[in-house]
């Protein structure tokens, strides 16, 4: 019997699991998000374990957990912030643009020490062993078990955040150590160096989750590899997400346009994901979500993850209608929709009703006698699918129709003659697509290089670019092999003082069966 494949995806209204059997969907659940997200997994697992038999290869799972400890302030480990870069980047010390509030529960000791590279590899200032030692010592001090290091162009070349590592390690035994280019891999120093500080604070909660998320497995029956999802689309082994787990965030909406992608067919278009409480549109390149041009916010924090591009409001299945002023969301009943909703028997009117009563859906158990005047419902879903016209709009690029795939719980709210659209796909299994997109998603690695062509040529650089890549991916849990290059940009750099390029690039591999 051919193997299959568990994917789970964590939202803030239901958690979603599918099995996947030779590329078809076997079996499906939704049951509500629990607020400590385990028992909401362990329930989807064992729901979809009871209508399916035969072997489980891999498990993946999406989760908002990581995220939001970082929005609620909460589980964060104190971290002491090494720089390598003095004294070029001494005029704007570590956490400078952060929420206060976050910074003083984050931030224990904060050091600008010598060290890092220009651009072209060239030693920026020599590193100082006594410099690092002393830190060492003042964070042993101040009880810090968790440091975040981060040099200058460190992505080029990360000899100063490895011999910094190195001699920390030797002064501070057991303590975790977050290498910036290991975490961020892009250049920017001061987005970097936020990605390394989060991930050094969320290290602790990472192990502990990843190993519930293993317990939770084992428990269901389950002896497999688990993954993780990124948020690009793509997978990282358990093990490496417990070292990175930042890469988790954002990963929810990545799952859905991924797994619209996959049970639609369509590669490049737009998807609209309705949950409960929000709606994203995002649009598909080549089967992969566009990634946002600009550096995202995380909690208030200015990071250069590569998050997918998304614009989000607050309408969903959920929403709450009011008519004095005429509203529908953002306020929502989330995750109590069912006992809520008038169509559950419930005493609010949300959207979901609104599609009921007009026929746009057929959901709940019952339509109680209610004095809504069909003129006020009409209103409503006029107001509905205005929202969701302006929310796809907003994501053109470029002018002309393109295909639109409705997904979520909630995807009946998208109506079949959305404006701007050439035609709007529900394609089955809509409503559980973010599971989808975990189970079928891929292993990656990327790279982002400056690059000097002084003494190279371009295609020897290119190729360079894409052997680490390669490693890349297989270091995050991809079948050694079976890594390929999906995406290459790059981009000239005439304001350099040499025959430069920027270079980025993705590697996409299986995941070993």
């Amino acid at each position: 019997m051919t193997q299959a494949r568990i994917g789970i995806d964590v939202g803030g209204t239901n958690t979603d699991a599918v099995v996947m059997r030779a590329g078809e969907v076997a079996a499906c659940a939704k049951v509500p998000t629990t607020a400590d997200v385990t028992s909401g997994i362990v329930a989807a697992l064992e729901e979809v374990l009871r209508l399916v038999d035969g072997p489980v290869a891999a498990v993946m799972i999406g989760t908002t957990q990581f995220t939001n400890a970082v929005v609620e302030r909460s589980g964060l480990e104190p971290v002491a912030v090494v720089r390598l870069g003095a004294p070029a980047t001494e005029s704007l010390p570590p956490l400078v643009d952060w929420p206060e509030s976050l910074a003083r529960s984050i931030l224990s000791e904060a050091w600008i020490l010598p060290g890092g590279h220009e651009f072209d590899g060239r030693e920026l200032t020599p590193l100082s062993e006594p410099d690092l030692r002393r830190a060492a010592r003042a964070i042993r001090s101040a009880g810090s078990r968790s440091v975040a290091v981060s040099a200058v162009f460190s992505p080029i070349d990360p000899s100063s955040e490895l011999r910094a590592a190195a001699i920390l390690s030797e002064e501070l035994p057991g303590a975790d150590i977050s290498l910036s280019h290991l975490v961020g891999g892009r250049l920017g120093l001061l987005e970097r160096e936020n990605a390394t500080v989060l991930n050094a604070a969320l290290l602790r909660l990472g192990r502990e989750t990843i190993e519930r998320f293993e317990r939770s497995a084992t428990e269901a029956g389950i002896d497999a590899p688990l993954y993780l999802t990124q948020n690009d689309g793509t997978l990282m082994s358990a093990g490496y997400a417990a070292r990175h787990p930042v890469t988790t965030f954002a990963s929810g909406p990545a799952n859905s346009i991924r797994g619209a992608a996959y049970l639609s067919g369509i590669q490049d278009g737009f998807v609209v994901d309705v949950g409960g409480t929000t709606t994203d549109v995002g649009a598909l390149v080549h089967g992969f979500p566009r990634q946002a041009a600009l550096g995202v916010e995380v909690g208030g924090v200015r990071t250069n993850f590569r998050m997918p591009d998304l614009y989000s409001i607050g309408l969903g299945g959920g929403s709450v209608v009011d008519f004095d002023p005429p509203r529908v969301g953002p306020r929502s009943v989330g995750y109590r929709i069912t006992e809520e909703a008038l169509s559950f028997g419930g005493k609010t009117l949300t959207a979901t009703d609104v599609a009921v009563a007009l026929g746009r859906a057929r959901v709940g158990d019952v339509w109680p006698a209610v004095q809504v005047e069909r003129g006020d419902l009409e209103s409503a879903l006029r107001t509905i699918d205005l929202t969701l016209e302006a929310a796809v709009d907003r994501m053109r690029t470029r002018a002309g129709a393109a295909p639109v795939v409705a997904v979520g719980g909630g995807s009946f709210l998208v109506p079949d003659d959305l404006p701007g659209a050439a035609e709007v796909i529900r394609p089955p299994h809509a409503s559980v697509a973010n599971a989808v997109g975990a189970a079928i998603a891929q292993v990656s690695g990327e790279v982002d290089r400056i690059v000097s062509l002084d003494g190279v040529t371009r295609e020897q650089a290119m190729q360079r670019c894409r052997q680490e890549a390669v490693a890349r991916a297989e270091q995050a849990g991809a079948a050694a092999g079976s890594a390929a290059i999906v995406d290459q940009e790059e981009v000239p750099l005439a304001y350099l003082p040499s025959n430069a390029i920027r270079v980025r690039m993705k590697a996409v591999g299986d995941v070993p069966l």
